[in-house]
């Protein structure tokens, strides 16, 4: 489906966004004594058309700043090109690298199995444990990798269902598992910096148009993402089981599980070698800087070594991959370190990309005055109610990225979000984090999430199945992420205070 809809679309976009951008040059002219607002604006519409549409790839769009904003003389090129490389990006490639060793050495699928095995043998447990495993990987590693793992394991268990109680209950539970496992991943997703691209680009563009912003800390990120996370995961799990009739009256066989992981065997060197740098990778990103937990506040390792304005989240990162790099194995006719020179080649170069040319377009709005512009436009809205507004941003952006590439439309509207929040005087990061989590929260069509096409795939799921559950939950995200956001990050952010940096 998602083939179809890009086919459908491309050629139109393509052209729609020429046009578009020719029409913004000839006749948006806002304040012509300053030009960069027209071409910044008219480079903006065309990206955003292109990405919608997915005229031409993702990240061939994002290269698009490096050669209109040079001529248009909105950035001069060596400007433009910095936005590519810094330190979210190192942050995304470190934590990248730590996933392949992962993946190479199968430390996610032993983690996997383990966490499904440990839960009852009901089909209410297995249920939850599929789920479970899901999201706690996907909070680390892609949710792609993730979805493409869990589904032969859950085909198989699905395959035992089928024979062992009658048909129309195996269907229900093998829907629920595919559901449950597509939903998991894009949830455990949001609950570290590392864990979707939109995250990392709300710490970059925050830094970009905020230049005296404080840092957005992986262990801060985590204090208030973790919870939302948690309870639209429970959300999910007793919307799914509801639709789907799971309950603990069904006892499943479980022997499947077992037996693959006994075919595990013992864990290797490799495997503890990897878990190790993972474990330290986590605890050292968490405990990086000070954690005020209301009660006790907890101080940062880098603080007490008087670095913590040195080195952020992406020095651990790649710290950490090098490591990975250097650790021999004892598997020696394999590869000589736990990960090998060729890893690199793994890494989602077109990610990057696509982080860079977000990069770019936001640092293209506050250099040009377009930020400012468009807070100047929107003063108009001062009359509505700030939860009132964040609730029509967090339900606008979910369901846009329902058909959008939730990284690319994350990057198009938090500078326009971080214009409106200074023309209304509240704290950016009140609008721009309800807009970053909103935007992995798309549970309504195959096309909205990698898992959710993958889990499709199957061929045991029917779109009314996922429009169906996928539009409870879309709601329940939105009014989850609403309220927290407003409450819990007001708390960990201070976030009803319109701070001295965003002035």
């Amino acid at each position: 489906m998602r083939r179809l809809f890009t086919n459908h679309f491309s050629y139109i976009g393509l052209i729609a966004g020429l046009i578009a951008f020719v029409l913004m040059i000839l006749f948006f002219d806002p304040q012509p004594d300053k030009p960069a607002i027209k071409f910044t604006a008219a480079v903006a519409v065309l990206m955003a058309i292109w990405w919608m549409t997915e005229a031409i790839p993702l990240a061939v769009t994002a290269l698009i700043p490096l050669i209109l904003f040079p001529l248009t003389g909105v950035i001069p090129a060596s400007k433009v090109s910095d936005s590519y490389i810094n330190s979210v990006i190192f942050l995304f490639l470190g934590g990248f690298l730590i996933a392949i060793a992962m993946e190479k050495w199968k430390l996610h699928r032993r983690i996997a199995l383990k966490i499904v095995s440990v839960m009852g043998a009901s089909a209410n447990s297995i249920l939850l444990g599929f789920m479970s495993a899901s999201a706690f990987l996907s909070m680390w590693i892609s949710n792609t990798a993730t979805a493409v793992m869990m589904l032969p394991i859950a085909l198989a268990v699905i395959s035992k269902i089928e024979s062992d109680i009658p048909e129309e209950k195996a269907l229900k539970i093998s829907k629920a598992l595919l559901l449950g496992i597509a939903y998991s991943c894009s949830i455990g997703g949001i609950a570290t910096l590392v864990g979707t691209p939109p995250n990392l680009a709300l710490v970059r563009i925050t830094k970009i148009i905020f230049p005296d912003s404080p840092q957005i800390a992986f262990g801060s990120w985590m204090m208030l993402a973790v919870p939302i996370s948690a309870i639209i995961f429970l959300a999910a799990f007793f919307v799914i089981k509801t639709l789907f009739g799971v309950n603990r009256k069904i006892s499943l066989d479980k022997t499947y599980i077992k037996n693959e992981y006994s075919s595990l065997g013992k864990i290797t060197y490799e495997e503890k070698a990897v878990l190790i740098v993972f474990i330290c990778t986590v605890l050292l990103w968490i405990f990086r800087v000070e954690l005020n937990l209301g009660i006790i506040s907890i101080p940062g390792w880098a603080t007490a070594l008087n670095i913590s304005d040195l080195i952020d989240d992406s020095t651990i990162a790649i710290t950490a991959a090098i490591a990975l790099f250097i650790i021999p194995t004892k598997n020696k006719t394999d590869q000589n370190s736990i990960l090998a020179a060729n890893s690199i080649e793994q890494v989602p170069w077109s990610v990057i990309l696509l982080f860079g040319g977000g990069f770019a377009l936001a640092n293209a709005f506050s250099v040009s005055g377009l930020s400012d512009y468009i807070g100047s436009q929107l003063k108009g809205i001062t009359h509505i109610e700030v939860l009132l507004l964040i609730l029509i941003i967090s339900a606008s952006i979910n369901f846009l990225t329902e058909l959008t590439s939730n990284t690319a439309t994350t990057q198009m509207i938090l500078p326009v979000l971080a214009s409106v929040s200074l023309s209304i005087e509240v704290n950016p990061l009140l609008l721009m984090i309800p807009a970053t989590l909103s935007a992995s929260m798309a549970f309504m069509l195959p096309v909205g999430t990698p898992p959710n096409t993958i889990v499709f795939a199957s061929k045991r799921l029917r779109i009314i199945d996922m429009i169906k559950t996928g539009f409870i939950l879309n709601i329940s995200s939105i009014l989850i992420i609403t309220f927290l956001v407003y409450t819990l990050g007001n708390i960990i952010f201070g976030l009803s205070i319109f701070p001295p940096w965003a002035k």
